[in-house]
C-alpha cells in the first residue's frame, strides 16, 4: 500500500463535495507523471490526503482513498470538455484515471504554512519549491504526520 495526496481547488471540487458524492472520478489530469502514478501505481484501498489548493491558506483538508483501478478519462474524448486531447482516441487512449472515495473531512484543515514549519515533513513533495503536480506520492511517515496534525 502507497500513500498520496491529491489537489483540488475548493470551489472546483472540494472535500465537502467528495463527502456529498461519495465517490469521483479523478478526471482531466493532463500530466504524464501524474498519470502514470495514477495508472501504475495507485491501488484500490491506497490512502489519499486530500488537498485544497486555492484557500487562503491553502491546506490539507481531509482523507480519500483510491476506489478503483485505472480506467480511460472519457474527458480526453468529449470535444465539449476542456480536458479533450484530440490527439487521443479510444483505440490508442492517452489519460487515464481512477475513481477517489471519501473518507473524513478533518474538523479544520492543515494549512500549509504549519506543514512546512513542521521539521518531520521535510522532504515531502507538496512542500518542495516549484511542486505542482496535481496527484503525488507521500510517504507513510508523512500522511501519518499530516493525520496527527488534523486531529490535535
Amino acid at each position: 500500500m502507497r500513500c498520496w495526496l491529491i489537489k483540488s481547488e475548493a470551489d472546483v471540487y472540494s472535500i465537502d463535495d467528495l463527502a456529498r458524492d461519495g465517490r469521483t472520478m479523478w478526471d482531466g489530469v493532463r500530466n504524464y507523471q501524474a498519470r502514470n502514478w495514477m495508472r501504475d501505481e495507485m491501488k484500490p484501498g491506497d490512502p489519499v490526503l486530500f488537498y485544497h489548493s486555492n484557500g487562503d491558506p491553502p491546506g490539507v483538508a481531509g482523507v480519500a482513498r483510491v476506489a478503483s483501478a485505472p480506467y480511460d478519462d472519457p474527458t480526453q474524448f468529449d470535444p465539449a470538455s476542456l480536458y479533450h486531447d484530440p490527439k487521443s482516441t479510444p483505440a490508442a487512449p492517452r489519460w487515464q484515471l481512477v475513481d477517489f472515495a471519501f473518507v473524513e473531512r478533518f474538523p479544520a484543515e492543515v494549512p500549509l504554512p504549519l506543514l512546512k514549519a513542521d521539521p518531520s515533513l521535510d522532504g515531502m513533495e507538496l512542500l518542495r519549491k516549484g511542486s505542482r503536480l496535481s496527484v503525488q506520492p507521500v510517504t507513510e511517515a508523512h500522511f501519518q504526520r499530516v493525520l496527527a496534525l488534523a486531529r490535535g
